[in-house]
């Protein structure tokens, strides 16, 4: 019976039982698509990671990232956790520089520190993005029970709709309806809904939420590829001025995971990183019949 090395980690926290979990299958070259599709749906997170061999010239490894319900080209709390999960494995050696390889392409990886104290970048993919139709953004504001300021449709590899509520308050105080919010997704093709609205204290600049209730997921904890999305708005939209080019969003609290997610905008370039702290919580076996 083949077996692989199994790592559950949380992504995006400081300590155990915080951030986003994730489960990552070490050594999956063996596995086909659709056993990997069984893995996820048997873990039940959010992102289930496969680390592979890499495939393409300056590439120190590979992941497959899986949902419950279907493969993406690109996550950001698996990117991250694989990267993590890959220097704990002995995947790839303990240096400042790596690069991921993913069905979006090759993404720079920077990793600072060791240890519990190692923080892992990821630059995401290029987001393409457009402000979304008025019907659209309609219906969001019935499903969310308020107007958000904007809607932009972004896709960083995953598809998001990215809500602009201005005030973290705002954020916190939503009690959305799940089954519309999916319909609209599964009607439009997006993965989900995020929104996002500004602090006023605390460590943190931004209130994060993301809903995928299409994907099996009512509400995601803390989320890389939404945060990245976001970073593409404030770019794009010049909102960048008011939380800065760097800055800590805040993200999970309401489903008791609060997590940190560091972004960072290339104003020039455009290009988005973000990052964060993992804490590896369980390291075992998986065994298939």
């Amino acid at each position: 019976m083949p077996s692989f090395e199994f790592l559950q980690l949380d992504v995006f926290a400081a300590r155990l039982l915080e951030g986003n979990p994730l489960a990552v299958v070490v050594g999956a070259d063996a596995l086909d698509r659709e056993t990997m599709q069984r893995i996820a749906r048997w873990t039940n997170l959010s992102e289930t990671a496969f680390l592979l061999q890499p495939t393409r010239p300056g590439a120190d490894y590979r992941v497959r990232i899986f949902t419950p319900r279907q493969e993406l080209p690109f996550a950001g709390h698996p990117s991250v956790g694989s990267a993590y999960a890959a220097i704990e494995s002995g995947r790839v050696p303990e240096q400042s520089t790596l690069v991921q390889e993913c069905a979006a392409g090759l993404l720079p990886v920077t990793v600072e520190g060791r240890g519990a104290l190692r923080r892992i970048h990821v630059q995401a993919p290029p987001a393409g993005l457009a402000a979304a139709e008025a019907a659209v953004t309609d219906a969001i504001g019935h499903a969310l029970g308020l107007v958000p300021k904007t809607v932009h449709v972004v896709d960083n590899g995953p598809l998001w709709l990215v809500c602009d509520l201005d005030d973290a308050r705002r954020v916190r105080s939503l009690a959305p309806d799940l089954s519309a919010i999916a319909a609209l997704c599964r009607g439009y093709g997006a993965i989900g809904v995020s929104v996002f609205g500004r602090e006023s204290a605390g460590d943190a600049a931004m209130a994060v939420r993301a809903f995928c209730p299409a994907d099996g997921i009512p509400e995601d904890p803390v989320t890389g590829s939404a945060n990245a999305a976001i970073g593409a708005v404030l770019h794009a939209s010049g909102g960048l001025a008011r939380y800065g080019r760097r800055y800590t969003a805040s993200q999970g609290r309401e489903v008791g995971r609060d997590g940190r997610v560091e972004v960072q905008v290339d104003e020039t370039r455009g290009t988005v990183t973000i990052g964060g702290r993992c804490v590896l919580g369980v390291c075992g076996s998986f065994t298939l019949d």
